[in-house]
């Protein structure tokens, strides 16, 4: 990537959503890889108590730097925090800073979102739609911007089986929608949302949709690329095989069936689990910023980032690995033997949840009450199944996605062949 780590010195880069997963493994690739980028601007709002300094001082702290600070102690002088919140008008960004930011950013890369799927149609509107609109105009006041990278979700568009690298039509005007919204009651919005999203299986896909058009409006004004990454988990290689920092998506549902409390769950064993490692999404991302402020292409250019046209890797198939890397590398303090299985029947998924879940929780928790303890596996339990609720949808069947924009970059760049992925992915995990 020499040609890609010459562009970006001397840079200064903009990023959204820097304290996320995705967000975190981007700025550490970007010191890493490209150790003459000029300074990172890191859009952050202050959280639970800690200032936006303190947030970012606590991030870099994070083992996911290690190789960052050997080789450069001082890197954290590159980091600039700017306060923001995205909720805020003018994504509450200071005079000051504004002009900062429109006299020296060359490229920016948008991840901040809201990724829950249950979220409230209003906030996931602002979080990911009204911000993505201010971000862009300020992105039009940059004097020297070459590139605006919006990171999206390959199943903004899951109402389709196949889905192409284009920007789709939106299910709705998203200025109409904003507007209407403006006045309505909390209630009668959330009364009318899957009215609203119709076909699309929840808020976050919908609103996805909703932001890449949007983006796409300003494709005559800025150079614009889509990235669009299918389920994202643990890293394949970079800067370690198996970092993650959180227990949403797969690697969740892996290290809760190692812990042996998830036992069954409904999927498709036929259907493809598009994983996809969140260095490769990364990798992919400043690729494309490259590509896209060198070749200036005259539309938004968009980049599915998946893995199941490559290697397509199957629900039944995870079953068996998760299993027998777990029975390999057992997990401290397990709560039993790990031997989870898949079904795609209902009535047999429910039995398994009544027999392999719920009655060894209240037994459990009678025990824990019994000891003076506080009972904690129902309520544990009851997570476990709303957030595999949320991922039926995606583990029940199929999509083909189109990858040519994806395989132009990988090919000019020699990016390694994504054979095994998965099955090293989730080892690491």
């Amino acid at each position: 990537m020499a040609s890609i780590a010459e562009y970006y010195a001397g840079k200064n880069v903009l990023i959204t959503g820097a304290t996320g997963f995705m967000g975190k493994v981007l700025v550490e690739k970007l010191l890493r890889s490209c150790p003459e980028v000029k300074a990172l601007y890191l859009l952050v709002r202050p959280k639970a108590g800690q200032s936006m300094q303190q947030r970012v001082s606590d991030m870099m702290t994070c083992k996911l730097f290690d190789r960052v600070r050997e080789d450069n102690p001082d890197f954290h002088q590159k980091i600039i925090p700017i306060s923001s919140e995205l909720t805020q008008p003018g994504l509450a960004i200071s005079p000051e800073d504004v002009e900062k930011l429109t006299g020296c950013i060359d490229i920016v890369f948008h991840c901040a979102a809201t990724i829950r799927f249950d979220e409230p149609l209003k906030h996931a509107l602002q979080l990911n739609v009204i911000a993505t609109q201010q971000l862009l105009s300020l992105a039009k006041q940059m004097h020297h911007l070459e590139a605006f990278i919006h990171i999206s979700t390959a199943y903004a568009n899951c109402n389709r089986k196949h889905i192409d690298e284009v920007i789709y039509p939106p299910p709705v005007e998203p200025k109409k929608l904003i507007e209407s919204l403006e006045w309505m009651d909390d209630g009668i919005v959330r009364d009318i949302t899957p009215r609203l999203i119709g076909d699309r299986p929840n808020t976050y896909t919908y609103t996805k949709a909703l932001a890449e058009f949007v983006v796409q409006q300003e494709q005559d004004k800025l150079n614009i690329a889509i990235i669009r990454p299918s389920i994202v988990g643990a890293s394949w290689q970079e800067p370690f095989p198996g970092w993650i920092d959180n227990f949403n998506g797969p690697s969740g549902v892996f290290i809760a069936a190692g812990k042996g409390i998830l036992r069954t769950m409904r999927a498709n064993n036929d259907a493809v689990a598009d994983l996809i490692p969140v260095d490769v999404v990364i990798n992919l991302t400043l690729s494309a910023g490259w590509y896209t402020a060198v070749h200036k292409p005259k539309s938004a250019l968009v980049y599915n980032c998946t893995t199941g046209g490559i290697n397509p890797f199957h629900w039944g198939e995870i079953e068996h690995h998760v299993m027998s890397s777990f029975k390999r590398n057992p997990l401290e303090q397990a709560f039993r033997r790990p031997n989870a299985n898949i079904t795609s029947n209902y009535l047999i998924n429910q039995y398994w949840i009544l027999v392999s879940h719920k009655f060894p929780a209240l037994i459990y928790d009678l025990f824990l009450r019994l000891s003076g303890q506080k009972p904690q596996m129902m309520r544990i339990f009851n997570r476990l199944h709303k957030a595999i609720s949320l991922l039926e949808y995606f583990s029940s069947q199929d999509w083909e996605w189109n990858s040519e924009n994806l395989n132009i970059i990988r090919s000019s760049q020699n990016w390694p062949h994504v054979d095994k992925i998965h099955h090293n992915v989730i080892a690491a995990s």
